[in-house]
């Protein structure tokens, strides 16, 4: 049974903690270390299991065309080259013969080799230098004297029960034939891969997709045996004689792959874990990252109702970085679905600040409606603030609350230096968006009385102009943008 994570339906679980019952994924447990199979659950804080790949692994019989492309990778066709025309262009000698013994064992050791580099995650063949160097030779003779065991234990069979059991025995041999090599791949152990019991706790726990994938193993030595026997029957000895060797190294790789496959898939039922490696890893797979743990112990808390906790975390994570935008905004969106309207009002100069910057004039007009009702005629108090709200809300249009919120601006703040960019807003909203032109005149020439020593005489002046001749208030210069006492080009 393959596994979404709990707090995130279709994503694939990567980790499972056994006292709590839970299946987690990679954005869930960010500060895990997947190399060493390490991650602590965030709610009882014991050792989880780690899933590797196990619940994001596609069925092999949805990627058949992926194993008949599998041998022609450059690393296997050097290999089979190798191993297929070396022995042609040898002497029929002692020594061609010990050539060629050596070439068959390096190539069944590159074999069972791809059986175990795709159960850990590699959709790539191994290097070449697995076939003829560092250690593993031995599981060829392995797999010899398991053939002579299981030869044996029919034999055995027959001496002990008559044909009626030895046909019973061949058969399970038969059928746990994959399964024994697949152990014997794994592990090494000659003993594992000849024990019946091992081997059909393995053919059970994989279940049915074992016995569809024995059927593809049957078909694909099949279609081996017909593609070899019309080389030698269509062709020259010295080009059947290779053909024939190539074909039946490509079908085995073939086959070998789609054993190691078979273990990738069902990884989680046999007990161990294995990630997508390399190239063909795909993007589910964060580097550790502790600082992520903040956010997905939120986003896990939201998920599970305890809105205080988050209302927690929020507050503390602000305390010690105030304007950090993220958390801000975080913020802003719990309250706003709380509608908790006295913290709205406890936090509202950030708040603001972060809708201003955001330009999101609709969310200004809300959170302003919002005070407004819990404190009847709040007005903001900081000029700089009111003037940037204003600037976001003149930019999306809403006119009329940007004269609401700049009303009284000068008797507010005499002195600030934000009073010419204000009412240049208010102007601008008058002129260019109520078409009041003698009330947007009359501030302009307020404002240019009022701050004569102002940078933005210039401004005003070309917007009086423009206001008297009934034109847009549109200067060299954008209108004011930012808020923060300038005009922007």
């Amino acid at each position: 049974m393959k596994n979404d994570c709990h707090y995130h339906p279709g994503e694939p679980a990567k980790w499972h903690c056994g006292e709590c019952l839970i299946h987690y994924c990679t954005g869930c447990i960010p500060d895990a270390d997947t190399r060493k199979r390490h991650g602590l659950c965030p709610k009882c804080g014991r050792s989880m299991r780690y899933l590797g790949a196990a619940t994001e692994v596609v069925p092999f019989w949805n990627r058949l065309s992926a194993f008949f492309r599998y041998p022609f990778h450059m690393d296997p066709l050097i290999v089979i080259a190798i191993c297929t025309i070396v022995p042609m262009i040898l002497s029929a000698n002692i020594v061609g013969l010990i050539v060629t013994l050596l070439l068959l064992v390096a190539l069944f050791k590159y074999t069972y080799a791809v059986i175990r580099h795709t159960a850990d995650g590699h959709m790539t063949p191994p290097p070449l230098a697995t076939a003829f160097s560092g250690g593993g030779f031995e599981i060829v003779f392995l797999q010899l004297l398991v053939f002579l065991l299981m030869g044996g234990l029919v034999f055995s069979a027959a001496l002990i029960g008559g044909p009626f059991l030895a046909m019973l025995v061949l058969a399970f041999v038969v059928l746990a034939l994959p399964a024994s090599i697949m152990v014997l791949a794994m592990e090494h152990s000659v003993g594992a891969a000849v024990n019946p019991m091992n081997l059909a706790v393995l053919i059970s726990r994989i279940g049915w997709p074992y016995f569809l994938l024995y059927g593809y193993l049957i078909l694909l030595t099949l279609a081996s045996g017909a593609a070899q026997e019309f080389a030698v029957h269509h062709f020259e000895p010295q080009i059947a004689q290779p053909l024939a060797g190539f074909l039946n190294s490509t079908f085995t790789l073939i086959l070998f792959h789609m054993l190691g496959y078979l273990l990738f898939q069902y990884q989680e039922e046999l007990g161990f874990a294995s990630d997508f490696q390399g190239d063909e890893a795909p993007d589910l797979d964060h580097q550790r990252d502790r600082s992520l743990r903040f956010d997905a112990d939120l986003n896990m808390n939201l998920k599970d109702g305890n809105y205080d906790r988050v209302f927690s975390m929020l507050k503390e994570a602000l305390q010690q970085d105030s304007k950090n935008a993220q958390r801000i905004g975080q913020l802003y969106l719990l309250l706003k679905a709380r509608n908790d309207t006295a913290e709205l009002y406890r936090y509202h100069p950030r708040l603001l600040q972060w809708l201003a910057e955001r330009n999101d004039a609709r969310g200004l007009t809300e959170l302003l409606a919002t005070l407004e009702k819990a404190e009847p005629g709040f007005r903001v108090e900081e000029p700089e603030l009111a003037v940037r709200c204003a600037g976001a809300l003149y930019r999306q249009g809403e006119y009329k609350a940007v004269l609401k919120l700049l009303q009284d601006f000068h008797k507010r703040f005499p002195d600030s230096e934000h009073l010419a960019p204000a009412y240049l807003l208010v102007a601008q909203a008058l002129a260019n968006g109520l078409d009041q032109w003698d009330k947007a005149i009359a501030f302009l020439k307020f404002v240019q009385k009022k701050c004569a020593q102002h940078p933005l005489q210039a401004q005003i002046a070309i917007y009086l102009t423009q206001a008297e001749n009934r034109e847009p208030l549109k200067g060299p210069k954008a209108n004011f943008a930012e808020g923060d006492g300038s005009l922007r080009d």
